[in-house]
Protein backbone atom coordinates (compact mmCIF):
# COMPACT_ATOMS: atom_id res chain seq x y z
CA UNK A 1 0.00 0.00 0.00
CA UNK A 2 1.30 3.45 -0.84
CA UNK A 3 2.26 5.67 2.08
CA UNK A 4 -0.28 8.44 1.51
CA UNK A 5 -3.17 5.97 1.30
CA UNK A 6 -1.88 4.16 4.37
CA UNK A 7 -1.62 7.44 6.29
CA UNK A 8 -5.12 8.46 5.19
CA UNK A 9 -6.62 5.09 6.17
CA UNK A 10 -4.84 5.25 9.54
CA UNK A 11 -6.20 8.75 10.17
CA UNK A 12 -9.69 7.67 9.08
CA UNK A 13 -9.48 4.62 11.36
CA UNK A 14 -8.52 6.85 14.30
CA UNK A 15 -11.30 9.33 13.55
CA UNK A 16 -14.00 6.70 13.12
CA UNK A 17 -12.83 4.91 16.29
CA UNK A 18 -13.02 8.14 18.26
CA UNK A 19 -16.47 8.95 16.87
CA UNK A 20 -17.66 5.44 17.81
CA UNK A 21 -16.59 5.90 21.43
CA UNK A 22 -17.71 9.53 21.67
CA UNK A 23 -21.20 8.64 20.43
CA UNK A 24 -21.49 5.82 22.98
CA UNK A 25 -20.61 8.29 25.74
CA UNK A 26 -23.11 10.79 24.30
CA UNK A 27 -25.79 8.07 24.26
CA UNK A 28 -25.31 7.37 27.96
CA UNK A 29 -25.78 11.07 28.76
CA UNK A 30 -28.86 11.35 26.53
CA UNK A 31 -30.34 8.28 28.25
CA UNK A 32 -29.61 9.75 31.67
CA UNK A 33 -31.14 13.08 30.63
CA UNK A 34 -34.41 11.38 29.60
CA UNK A 35 -33.96 11.33 25.81
CA UNK A 36 -34.14 7.63 24.91
CA UNK A 37 -34.58 8.24 21.18
CA UNK A 38 -31.59 10.57 21.06
CA UNK A 39 -29.64 7.87 22.90
CA UNK A 40 -30.79 5.31 20.33
CA UNK A 41 -29.67 7.60 17.50
CA UNK A 42 -26.23 8.02 19.09
CA UNK A 43 -25.91 4.23 19.53
CA UNK A 44 -26.91 3.57 15.92
CA UNK A 45 -24.42 6.14 14.63
CA UNK A 46 -21.78 4.68 16.96
CA UNK A 47 -22.33 1.26 15.45
CA UNK A 48 -21.99 2.71 11.93
CA UNK A 49 -18.72 4.39 12.93
CA UNK A 50 -17.50 1.04 14.32
CA UNK A 51 -18.25 -0.58 10.97
CA UNK A 52 -16.31 2.16 9.16
CA UNK A 53 -13.34 1.80 11.54
CA UNK A 54 -13.34 -1.99 11.10
CA UNK A 55 -13.36 -1.65 7.31
CA UNK A 56 -10.42 0.77 7.47
CA UNK A 57 -8.48 -1.54 9.80
CA UNK A 58 -9.17 -4.48 7.48
CA UNK A 59 -7.92 -2.42 4.49
CA UNK A 60 -4.76 -1.68 6.48
CA UNK A 61 -4.30 -5.46 7.01
CA UNK A 62 -4.62 -4.83 10.74
CA UNK A 63 -6.84 -7.82 11.47
CA UNK A 64 -5.29 -11.28 11.47
CA UNK A 65 -5.75 -14.67 13.02
CA UNK A 66 -6.34 -14.89 16.78
CA UNK A 67 -2.69 -15.38 17.82
CA UNK A 68 -1.58 -12.44 15.67
CA UNK A 69 -4.42 -10.32 17.04
CA UNK A 70 -3.40 -11.22 20.60
CA UNK A 71 0.21 -10.29 19.81
CA UNK A 72 -0.98 -6.93 18.49
CA UNK A 73 -3.09 -6.42 21.63
CA UNK A 74 -0.15 -7.31 23.89
CA UNK A 75 2.03 -4.87 21.96
CA UNK A 76 -0.51 -2.09 22.29
CA UNK A 77 -1.10 -2.62 26.00
CA UNK A 78 2.63 -2.93 26.69
CA UNK A 79 3.32 0.31 24.80
CA UNK A 80 0.65 2.07 26.85
CA UNK A 81 2.13 0.77 30.13
CA UNK A 82 5.81 1.25 29.33
CA UNK A 83 5.77 4.43 27.28
CA UNK A 84 2.51 6.21 26.59
CA UNK A 85 0.87 6.63 29.98
CA UNK A 86 4.09 7.35 31.90
CA UNK A 87 4.95 10.13 29.41
CA UNK A 88 1.41 11.52 29.27
CA UNK A 89 1.06 11.41 33.06
CA UNK A 90 4.37 13.23 33.50
CA UNK A 91 3.11 16.08 31.32
CA UNK A 92 -0.24 16.20 33.13
CA UNK A 93 1.57 16.32 36.49
CA UNK A 94 3.86 19.09 35.29
CA UNK A 95 0.81 21.05 34.19
CA UNK A 96 -1.14 20.16 37.35
CA UNK A 97 -4.09 18.74 35.39
CA UNK A 98 -5.74 16.69 38.14
CA UNK A 99 -8.52 15.17 36.01
CA UNK A 100 -6.06 14.09 33.33
CA UNK A 101 -3.70 12.64 35.94
CA UNK A 102 -6.46 10.56 37.51
CA UNK A 103 -7.77 9.37 34.14
CA UNK A 104 -4.33 8.36 32.91
CA UNK A 105 -3.22 6.69 36.14
CA UNK A 106 -6.39 4.60 36.25
CA UNK A 107 -5.98 3.57 32.62
CA UNK A 108 -2.30 2.78 33.25
CA UNK A 109 -3.18 0.36 36.05
CA UNK A 110 -5.96 -1.31 34.06
CA UNK A 111 -3.73 -1.71 30.99
CA UNK A 112 -1.25 -3.74 33.05
CA UNK A 113 -4.01 -6.24 33.79
CA UNK A 114 -5.09 -6.32 30.14
CA UNK A 115 -1.54 -7.10 29.00
CA UNK A 116 -1.34 -10.00 31.48
CA UNK A 117 -4.71 -11.38 30.40
CA UNK A 118 -3.83 -11.13 26.70
CA UNK A 119 -0.51 -12.86 27.35
CA UNK A 120 -2.25 -15.77 29.06
CA UNK A 121 -4.85 -15.90 26.30
CA UNK A 122 -2.11 -16.04 23.67
CA UNK A 123 -0.44 -18.95 25.47
CA UNK A 124 -3.74 -20.81 25.31
CA UNK A 125 -4.35 -19.95 21.66
CA UNK A 126 -0.84 -21.07 20.68
CA UNK A 127 -1.61 -24.39 22.43
CA UNK A 128 -4.85 -24.53 20.35
CA UNK A 129 -7.00 -24.26 23.48
CA UNK A 130 -9.51 -21.61 24.39
CA UNK A 131 -8.56 -19.29 27.23
CA UNK A 132 -9.79 -20.52 30.62
CA UNK A 133 -11.77 -17.49 31.76
CA UNK A 134 -14.80 -18.09 33.97
CA UNK A 135 -15.90 -14.47 34.24
CA UNK A 136 -14.37 -11.07 33.78
CA UNK A 137 -15.61 -7.87 35.42
CA UNK A 138 -14.86 -4.25 34.50
CA UNK A 139 -15.43 -1.26 36.74
CA UNK A 140 -17.81 1.12 34.99
CA UNK A 141 -16.12 4.08 36.69
CA UNK A 142 -12.42 3.56 35.98
CA UNK A 143 -12.04 0.47 33.77
CA UNK A 144 -10.26 -1.70 36.35
CA UNK A 145 -10.50 -5.27 35.08
CA UNK A 146 -10.62 -8.40 37.22
CA UNK A 147 -11.30 -12.03 36.48
CA UNK A 148 -13.30 -14.37 38.66
CA UNK A 149 -15.60 -12.20 40.76
CA UNK A 150 -16.23 -8.51 41.23
CA UNK A 151 -14.66 -7.11 44.39
CA UNK A 152 -16.78 -5.45 47.06
CA UNK A 153 -15.03 -2.21 46.22
CA UNK A 154 -12.85 -1.25 43.24
CA UNK A 155 -9.21 -1.27 44.36
CA UNK A 156 -8.42 1.53 41.94
CA UNK A 157 -11.21 4.10 42.30
CA UNK A 158 -13.22 2.86 45.30
CA UNK A 159 -16.48 2.36 43.37
CA UNK A 160 -18.84 -0.20 44.95
CA UNK A 161 -18.81 -3.73 43.54
CA UNK A 162 -22.25 -3.21 42.00
CA UNK A 163 -20.55 -0.84 39.52
CA UNK A 164 -18.67 -3.76 37.92
CA UNK A 165 -20.06 -5.07 34.63
CA UNK A 166 -19.74 -8.80 34.00
CA UNK A 167 -18.52 -10.06 30.64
Amino acid sequence: MREMTKANLSAAFAGESQAHMKYLAFADIAERDGFPNVARLFRAASFAEQMHATAHLRALSGIGETVANLEAAIGGETFEVNEMYPAYSAVAKTQDEKGAIQSMERAFEAEKVHAQLYTRAKESAVAKKDFDLSAIFVCEVCGWTVEGAAPEKCPLCGAPGKRFRKF
